[in-house]
């Protein structure tokens, strides 16, 4: 549940507010002129927040290929992939 917080708190009681953050693990929302400005968490979760995100996008963008038949038999793809690997170890040597 995420705590709301006046913005002159920020300035004032910062290290309380960062504490909160990391150890409720729940966002605070910082307020300017009664009204919802800012929303705060800890680095951690805005970590794992931004890394779900990106999950979430690249399904939506396999979900819409599935939806176009932008797709290809998966042994085609272990294929190129092998290919790709090998003709890279050729040009090492």
């Amino acid at each position: 549940m995420e705590t709301i917080r006046p913005s002159s708190d920020l300035r004032n009681h910062y290290s309380e507010i960062s504490r909160q953050c990391h150890e409720d693990r729940n966002p605070v929302i910082i307020t300017v002129n009664g009204h919802g400005d800012t929303a705060i968490l800890g680095i951690q979760d805005y970590y794992n927040m931004k890394s779900e995100l990106e999950l979430l996008r690249t399904l939506a963008e396999s979900e819409e290929d599935v939806v176009n038949g932008r797709i290809a038999p998966m042994q085609n793809t272990f294929d190129d992939i092998r290919k790709t690997l090998s003709e890279r170890k050729n040009n090492e040597v």
